[in-house]
């Protein structure tokens, strides 16, 4: 199984690309958005800018909105789950629009949201596999889903309460980094990997 994970200029690439690893798994790291399409599972990773890493996105955003939109395994950590979305308040840029809706500042006291955290109301398949009671965040955005049926999972900082995982389809958003969330959040990420082999 070819994974590629999106370079738009964003951190954590290794931690993320050691939780991807596995047998029969190749890993590639690709900066041009174009080719990143040639795989078999795409991954947007998480830390970074919204501006930025839609502005990396711009040469490729339609192929690769109807390429995940066509099937394309995709999963989607903290900043990747937004720029599955449409658009965010924290700068200018075009996400993907892969779903309907915006991003937008964390309405809480405390910002950003960094830390342990709990999952709840959890009903993606994914967590039968590898059962996530709490997660690793580190973000001050969240997603703002126009469509409530994509949210397979919830979480809650201060008095904000919104999405921990979307889903549409082959396509996964996680606001926790899983790669950070010990051995139960390497576990969600295998766990994706094989309900996305070819």
């Amino acid at each position: 199984m070819r994974v590629t994970i999106f370079d738009y200029g964003a951190g954590n690439l290794h931690s993320l690309a050691k939780a991807l690893a596995g047998d029969s798994i190749s890993i590639v790291v690709e900066r041009d958005p174009l080719a990143a399409l040639r795989t078999d599972v795409l991954v947007l990773p998480g830390v970074g800018s919204f501006s930025q890493a839609a502005a990396r996105l711009t040469p490729a955003r339609a192929a690769m909105r109807d390429a995940i939109r066509a099937g394309l395994p995709t999963l989607g950590v903290c900043l990747g789950m937004q720029l599955l979305f449409e658009s965010s308040t924290e700068g200018p840029g075009c996400g993907l629009g892969v779903m309907a809706g915006r991003v937008s500042r964390l309405a809480a006291f405390r910002v950003p949201h960094i830390g342990w955290n709990t999952i709840d109301d959890a009903r993606d398949p994914l967590f039968r596999a590898a059962p996530l009671p709490a997660a690793y965040y580190a973000n001050g955005y969240a997603c703002r889903p126009a469509d409530a049926t994509v949210i397979t999972a919830w979480t809650t900082h201060d008095r904000d309460r919104f999405p921990a995982v979307v889903r549409r389809g082959n396509t996964v958003g996680v606001q926790f980094h899983p790669e950070k969330s010990s051995l139960a959040g390497v576990q969600f990420v295998r766990a994706f990997l094989a309900v996305s082999a070819p």
